[in-house]
């Protein structure tokens, strides 16, 4: 017991010792808050805050004797109120501490702070949506509100909650931002940062984060086989944007889908008889022989073998052998026979080719005999062609070509070789044609269907039409009056209708319901001079502008364009550029490639264009071997010079595109030049060799020319990249005497080690030339555009039907793919896939592509063959069969318009 005693006094008489010290804490809203001290042993215990003591009415005391020590231990509590942290305005927080008494003295707890808890409504930086590629670093910043206490941010990702922890990818640890380090396809998400203390919780605004891959091109393919089997050709290879493919907005490969390259193909080599060996020696059977080789040359690369033996075997003859005498006999009766039938071979040859030449001479003289009763005739077929004037030459030769009468002039308008779109014929014209079913009767021209799918689509069984065309020739002197327009306008609807530029080749065509109902807008086309001839590449068309800039279509126009490229063969890379607003040029597409923004359709003297965007097109092309050429069109033009002695003539060679040579009729005319020979066609090469063009044939005793002036010649160069200006040369005549009223010449223009063409020129010089209209201006084109059913070769009603039978899948999917087949537009088909009416934009192309021939043989024999094709499956049958159901009779609307043509042509 004295232990004990000693032991608790002891106790007893050290300073207090505190169990428990007052908190931090924060006053949340309204409520107060309770700050706690507990120490042992303490006699008395009292807060104090901000350096006052506490009243001890607001004291709340425990006091009780601990187990064992039997020390006091005493607890007091204190209020702290919203209010009294308010009214505090000291340079510190609201702080209080405790204060212990014993018998030895006093100790004093940790001052505690008293806070009010708040946090803001906005967040001082919020995380930004982003683009990122794949493996790329993410970074989403992220800075809380102000708040007391700090608010601890956590991240959600699609309304989950992310966490480091589970993913050493993320980091959420840096200043309250998000990291990710390497970028995956499913880190794509939508990000909020989530803010939090004892207050409120606080979501930021969402962040869009999206990881995208660029496209990568995948391995090349083997070079294709060489498209020719001798000499050289083309091989290509291709390769596709899918390693990877383009995701989430990725960038598309940059560069070329389709590499060419020359090539050689060994040619074959047909083999070759090598000299006869020396006769052997006589046998016993009077025989002797000798051989011979295939050697000479050898046959290479799948050539021919020899024809013929390589064995030869002869009788013995005279002393080289000695039989019996029936033997000999017999050698000497076959000897015989033998020249004998050679003899008979030698005549009959001979005799063949007198009556060869015989019948060739006949021929010859009833020709010439011909031609010489022929004269110029230019021939209107405008109503041949639906609305579109083709030209053709017929050119005279007489027999003595110096009395040839210069009035008596070829056509300048259009080439032989070009018929597209000049412009429409007057209205009055256009009413004789009605408007039937499928196929309207058109002048001069049969159409029989014999398919019952066509009936279906309202055209009658063996439907024939007869049609005479109302003839009509314009003047030679009216041809081309009045200054060649670059530009021409319409007024458009929802009926759609075709624009045309009147002598360039160029034409629009706005299908029906490509502008909205009740809304119009006027149109224009216009042909520019912006693009110019850069690096490899030439221009091949004329710049076409159409608008108004802002105008948004339902679906695609058809632009057409004429081009001067030879397509016959694959030696170009042709591509389609659009002017952008900083008159800058980026390329569209290339021709031979798929695209699903543009479609072109590259026939041999046009290119047809499917596009949704207005403003100003070209056409571009690189050759890809020498083999590449463009046509160039030649002509020749004449006048007398002011001093009547002198006579000029002017040859041209320009880009073999209707504008092109209009601008040259336009300079002539300014001249008062006359056409002297049909326009010519000459293929030029990109083999870098020039152009010369030669005077010959002149009359030595009647006209002369300067020394050293009958042959010019332009620069590979200056042909080649000859799209801004025509190339012009002149050749100066004199006459001997003013009597001398007659001239004839040839001029030959050729490539060197190329192609080579003649214009013949006959004329007869007129004194008072000056004062004739020239014969080349044509009447003014008054009307330019057609608008609603009269633009179309396809009425309206069987045009929507057509759409809806091809638009519908059946058992073997679109129809509109085999629509696409049968017309020949099978390329691309992506395109058409995604228009919401495929066949509509089909057709639409179709009409385009067929504008100059005005004849709808083409549609009617694919419908045909389609008709046959569907009905070889039930599906596809019964669909028809339900069509032909529902259109009315198609005879009454065949007889009708069939009347009603009849009376109009009465």
């Amino acid at each position: 017991m004295l232990w004990s005693r000693d032991g608790l006094s002891a106790m007893s008489g050290t300073l207090p010792h505190f169990l428990q010290e007052p908190d931090d804490a924060y006053i949340v809203k309204s409520n107060p808050i309770k700050l706690r001290c507990r120490a042992r042993p303490a006699l008395q215990i009292f807060f104090k805050c901000n350096g006052e003591w506490v009243h001890q009415n607001q004291h709340t005391s425990l006091e009780h004797t601990e187990l064992g020590t039997g020390l006091k231990i005493r607890e007091v509590m204190i209020n702290v109120s919203r209010q009294q942290v308010e009214d505090f305005h000291g340079p510190e927080d609201y702080w209080c501490l405790c204060v212990a008494w014993s018998h030895l003295g006093t100790s004093k707890s940790r001052k505690a702070t008293v806070r009010i808890a708040y946090l803001r409504k906005n967040f001082e930086q919020e995380p930004q949506g982003m683009e990122v590629p794949i493996n790329g670093m993410i970074v989403l910043h992220c800075r809380p509100p102000e708040g007391v206490p700090a608010a601890e941010v956590e991240w959600l990702k699609n309304e989950e909650l992310v966490s480091s922890l589970e993913d050493i990818n993320i980091d959420t640890r840096a200043d309250h931002n998000l990291i990710i380090n390497e970028a995956r396809l499913s880190d794509s998400g939508n990000y909020t940062c989530l803010a939090s203390n004892i207050v409120a919780r606080r979501r930021s605004a969402t962040a869009t984060v999206i990881v995208f891959v660029n496209g990568g091109w995948s391995s090349w393919t083997d070079w294709s086989e060489c498209n020719v089997r001798c000499g050289r050709g083309i091989q290509k290879r291709t390769r596709t944007c899918t390693n990877p493919a383009p995701l989430n907005g990725g960038a598309f490969c940059e560069g070329m889908s389709v590499q060419k390259s020359t090539c050689t193909s060994p040619c074959p080599v047909d083999g070759g008889w090598a000299e006869w060996t020396m006769w052997s020696v006589c046998s016993s059977e009077c025989e002797r022989q000798r051989t011979r080789e295939c050697t000479d040359p050898e046959p290479k690369h799948g050539g021919r073998l020899c024809d013929g033996a390589a064995l030869d075997t002869d009788n013995c003859t005279g002393d080289l052998c000695i039989q019996g005498g029936i033997k000999n006999k017999k050698v000497i009766s076959e000897l015989f026979l033998r020249e004998f039938s050679n003899d008979v071979a030698l005549y009959s040859g001979l005799a063949a080719g007198l009556v060869t030449v015989v019948v060739l001479v006949i021929a010859v003289t009833l020709y010439r005999r011909n031609q010489s009763e022929y004269g110029v005739d230019v021939i209107d077929s405008s109503a041949l062609t639906g609305g579109f004037q083709s030209f053709s030459f017929k050119s005279a030769r007489q027999g003595n070509p110096l009395l040839m009468n210069s009035s008596m002039q070829p056509d300048l308008t259009v080439s032989r070789t070009y018929t597209g779109p000049i412009c429409f014929p007057d209205s009055m014209e256009k009413e004789l044609i009605p408007e039937p079913a499928l196929f309207d009767p058109l002048p001069d021209l049969k159409v029989k269907v014999h398919s019952s799918f066509m009936v279906s689509l309202g055209v009658s069984e063996r439907a024939e039409y007869h049609a005479k065309a109302p003839s009509q020739t314009f003047p030679l002197s009216s041809m081309m009056t009045g200054k060649r327009p670059l530009r021409t306008s319409g007024v458009f609807g929802h009926g759609g209708g075709r624009l045309v530029v009147p002598n360039a080749g160029v034409s629009l065509l706005v299908p029906h319901g490509a502008i909205e109902e009740d809304t119009t807008w006027e149109l224009y086309m216009s042909i520019t001079h912006a693009l110019s001839d850069e690096g490899q590449e030439i221009l091949l068309s004329p710049e076409v502008t159409y608008g108004p800039p802002g105008l948004t279509f339902s679906c695609p126009v058809a632009l057409t364009v004429a081009h001067c490229a030879d397509v016959s063969s694959e030696d170009w890379n042709i591509k389609l550029k659009r002017q952008t607003q900083d008159n800058s040029w980026e390329e569209v597409m290339t021709v031979e490639e798929e695209s699903t923004s543009c479609y072109c359709l590259l026939d041999t003297q046009c290119c047809h264009l499917l596009v949704e965007r207005p403003g100003c097109y070209a056409l571009v092309g690189e050759a890809l071997t020498q083999a590449a050429g463009k046509r160039l069109r030649l002509a020749a033009f004449g006048n007398m010079e002011p001093n009547f002695l002198n006579y000029s003539i002017r040859v041209y060679c320009v880009d073999d595109t209707p504008h092109a040579f209009q601008e040259v009729v336009s300079v002539e005319r300014g001249r008062g030049g006359r056409l002297l020979e049909e326009p010519k066609t000459l293929l030029f090469r990109a083999n870098s060799f020039s152009l010369q063009v030669s005077i010959q044939d002149i009359p030595q005793f009647l006209w002369s020319i300067k020394p050293f002036t009958t042959c010019q010649e332009f620069s590979f160069s200056q042909v080649w990249c000859s799209s801004q200006s025509p190339l012009q040369c002149a050749f100066s005549l004199e006459r001997y005497s003013p009597a001398a009223n007659q001239l004839s010449c040839k001029i030959s223009v050729r490539q060197v080690k190329g192609h080579e063409q003649i214009l013949q020129v006959y004329t007869t010089i007129a004194e008072n030339e000056k004062d004739t209209v020239p014969f080349f201006t044509q009447s003014d084109c008054t009307i330019t555009s057609q608008t609603g059913s009269r633009a179309f070769k396809i009425p309206l009603s069987i045009h929507q039907r057509i759409c809806a039978t091809f638009d519908t899948a059946n058992a073997k999917g679109k129809d509109w793919q085999l629509l696409a087949q049968k017309l020949h537009i099978d390329r691309n088909l992506g395109y058409f896939a995604r228009q919401t009416s495929p066949s509509a934009v089909i057709l639409s192309l179709w009409e385009a592509q067929h504008q100059e021939r005005g004849d709808l043989d083409t549609l009617a024999s694919a419908l045909e063959e389609i008709g046959k094709v569907q009905s070889k499956h039930s599906t596809s049958a019964d669909t028809l069969d339900r069509i032909s159901k529902t259109i009315p009779s198609s005879d009454s609307t065949m007889n009708r318009s069939s009347e009603e043509l009849d009376a109009n042509h009465t």
